[in-house]
């Protein structure tokens, strides 16, 4: 009796815990399907009315169209490449000034505009506005580029503008001397037409943006910021619209940069005494750094998508996706470790997980028979929002665990701040607002920067950045960037001239409307 008691009781508690798990995970999968039901798209300020203002239409005529890309091909033709921090083409930087003045008459001979030149070569435009108590906003763009060789495959000279089925190629194409001339173009047709704006703005092109702006981008926001500037948001490359570049999603989404990834680059070395090959030491300088190289790629940092901006980015998009991912993403409080794990497998989604490793270089040995008495690495981490510059120098540490080899911090700085993307953002809702006014079709949301941009400079003069151009991405234009056959479409550059054409009048909006209340979409 006691015996069958036992096992009475025992199924009995079995069973009753399993009826507990089922009413668990019955209402975890009711909170979660409610928040698939229940999430927000482009609602909200996309339908509350917007402020009246007085808009020029972008009507650009055909001889206007072929003068635009004539002077965007002049400006990539002009090899504006900076090597290395102490090694730009300062010819070209100089050429590319006079090129700036020469195509755009209007901006320069403007009384309304105001243009000095800082650190030599970048160029800080102050456009007033008609109402001095509106806080001004900030373009930014920059005018150099990374190295191009011909011999690396190109379909086109990099250097050549040269026009194939549509496409302009060349370096700066897409990074970013498309910005820089659109955003100049754009002023130069609304001054045309005797626009003055509201909303003042300042416009910023640095010239070594490329080697961390050291000269251009800091020079000018410390400029401004001894003149007490204080801005409303400021607008910089990053961010584009990807369209068939994340797999699963239907439809184009336009990602608007709202943070960047820190960046590290560390040093890794080994002394040792130097010797003959003929009678080598059980360990040497290049076997132990090796060694302490292959720790640090076998063991990656540690996981932490959803800790970061990115889980926005999903959130947002999630509506757009085919279920069942599109229940995933609606709810990364619950999947983000499962998603994690298979964002991990590629080199493109691995960057939105964690703080990346990557080991550029590597540097042993004065002569093939004579054993190494130095050798060094470096390593570059782009960090993740939810880690600190810190963290990840006691992490590497910690991987490497060899007191030989010497761990040193080159350079550095944490992930930048994340900016505010809700329905109060004046910032974000105006660049939403002139994205889907010129493409209704796209979804908008937030995204991380994996990359760095000059915008990182201007922390002290707001709080509220962001990283963007409509510049489209379809399939294989990514690894462009940067890379062999960079290119745009004549067409996707006329629409980044009206983009900023666009932007800078919706600017002249003083507040944003009130939202009429979430919609539902499945």
């Amino acid at each position: 009796m006691t015996g069958h008691s036992a096992r009475f009781r025992v199924w009995k508690f079995a069973k009753v815990a399993c009826l507990g798990l089922t009413l668990v995970l019955l209402v975890v999968l009711l909170v979660a399907t409610v928040r698939t039901l229940s999430l927000d798209v482009n609602a909200g300020l996309q339908l509350a009315q917007w402020e009246n203002t007085d808009h020029i239409p972008p009507n650009i005529s055909q001889q206007q169209r072929q003068q635009l890309l004539a002077n965007f091909r002049e400006a990539i033709r002009i090899p504006t490449v900076s090597f290395s921090e102490t090694e730009q083409n300062t010819t070209a930087l100089a050429e590319f000034s006079s090129l700036l003045k020469r195509v755009f008459p209007g901006v320069f001979a403007s009384s309304l505009v105001k243009h000095e030149v800082v650190g030599e070569y970048s160029h800080l435009f102050w456009v007033p506005g008609s109402d001095p108590s509106v806080t001004p906003y900030m373009l930014l763009a920059h005018i150099d580029v990374v190295p191009a060789l011909e011999s690396d495959g190109w379909e086109a000279p990099p250097f050549s503008a040269k026009e194939i089925d549509g496409f302009i190629y060349g370096r700066g194409t897409i990074d970013d001397k498309q910005s820089v001339m659109g955003i100049l173009q754009a002023l130069e047709y609304l001054l045309e037409q005797g626009y003055r704006p509201r909303r003042g703005f300042y416009i910023g092109l640095g010239h070594d943006e490329e080697v961390n702006g050291l000269k251009g981008a800091v020079n000018i926001a410390r400029l401004l910021k001894s003149r007490g500037v204080e801005l409303a948001f400021v607008l910089d490359e990053g961010l584009a619209v990807l369209d068939g570049i994340i797999s699963g999603l239907d439809g184009p989404a336009a990602l608007i940069g709202i943070s960047e990834k820190g960046s590290a680059t560390v040093k890794l070395s080994v002394t040792t005494a130097p010797g003959h090959s003929s009678m080598p030491p059980r360990e040497t300088s290049i076997g132990i750094l090796a060694a302490a190289v292959t720790r640090l790629e076998e063991n990656p940092m540690p996981r932490l998508f959803g800790h970061g901006p990115e889980r926005g980015t999903f959130e947002h998009l999630a509506h757009k996706f085919g279920l069942p991912l599109r229940f995933v993403m609606s709810n990364m409080w619950l999947f983000s470790p499962l998603l994690s794990r298979v964002m991990e497998r590629r080199p493109d989604t691995n960057a939105f997980v964690r703080t990346t490793t990557a080991i550029t270089m590597f540097n042993a040995g004065v002569k093939i028979n004579v054993i190494a008495p130095y050798a060094e690495a470096f390593v570059n981490l782009r960090i993740h929002s939810a880690q600190t510059l810190q963290e990840v120098l006691e992490l590497v540490r910690a991987t490497v665990a060899d007191t030989r080899v010497k761990v040193e911090l080159v350079n550095g700085f944490d992930p930048l701040p994340v900016s505010s993307y809700d329905e109060s953002a004046f910032g974000f809702q105006i660049i939403k607002k002139t994205v889907l006014d010129m493409f209704p079709q796209l979804t908008v949301a937030p995204g991380l920067c994996v990359g760095n941009t000059d915008s990182r400079h201007y922390t002290d003069l707001t709080k509220n950045i962001y990283r963007f151009a409509p510049t489209w991405f379809k399939p294989g234009d990514p690894q462009r960037f940067h890379g062999v056959n960079e290119r745009i479409s004549m067409k996707n550059y006329e629409e980044l001239v009206t983009f900023y054409f666009q932007l800078i009048q919706n600017c002249d909006i003083t507040k944003l409307p009130e939202p009429h209340g979430s919609g539902h979409e499945l």
